[in-house]
């Protein structure tokens, strides 16, 4: 790895107060040749309702199959704090972050699903997910889209 491509490592921790993309940082990846999952898991993820402000609390799975590069996690985990102030529902969230994962990354594969506690009685877990087109990772997207809880 080049660590000219890293600058939050080792350094102080800055916490974002409002959703900041910006901190997201990539590395290279040394096996683009071999297809295989990475899995993030943040049980402590945090936004807020946009319409009451109440906070709403969630787990969020990042899994994905990397090409050339690859998130670096701890500009990912201040990504993930960085919603704690931030107001959307919880399905806006999951696909904001996987959009942004994929214009950081360009990953072959990606699929963000979060499993947000109960309130008001009714739990919401979105999921989505993308495949690079034209190639196999399409087809996976459709597939794991389609057979998703089932």
């Amino acid at each position: 790895m080049d660590e000219k491509e890293l600058s939050l490592l080792g350094n102080k921790t800055v916490y974002k107060s409002d959703y900041a993309p910006e901190v997201l940082e990539a590395f290279t990846n040394k096996h683009p040749d071999n297809d295989y999952w990475v899995r993030f898991n943040c049980p402590e993820f945090t936004s807020l309702c946009p319409i009451t402000g109440q906070p709403d609390f969630a787990t969020i799975y990042i899994d994905y199959i990397p090409d050339i590069k690859m998130v670096e996690s701890k500009s990912l985990k201040l990504y993930l704090f960085s919603f704690r102030n931030h107001g959307d529902f919880h399905e806006d969230c999951v696909n904001i972050i996987m959009k942004d994962l994929i214009k950081l990354m360009d990953p072959k594969y990606i699929e963000v699903t979060g499993i947000f506690t109960p309130r008001g009685g009714i739990s919401i877990h979105p999921y989505c997910n993308y495949g690079r087109k034209g190639t196999k990772f399409e087809e996976l997207a459709e597939k794991r889209l389609f057979a998703h809880n089932s």
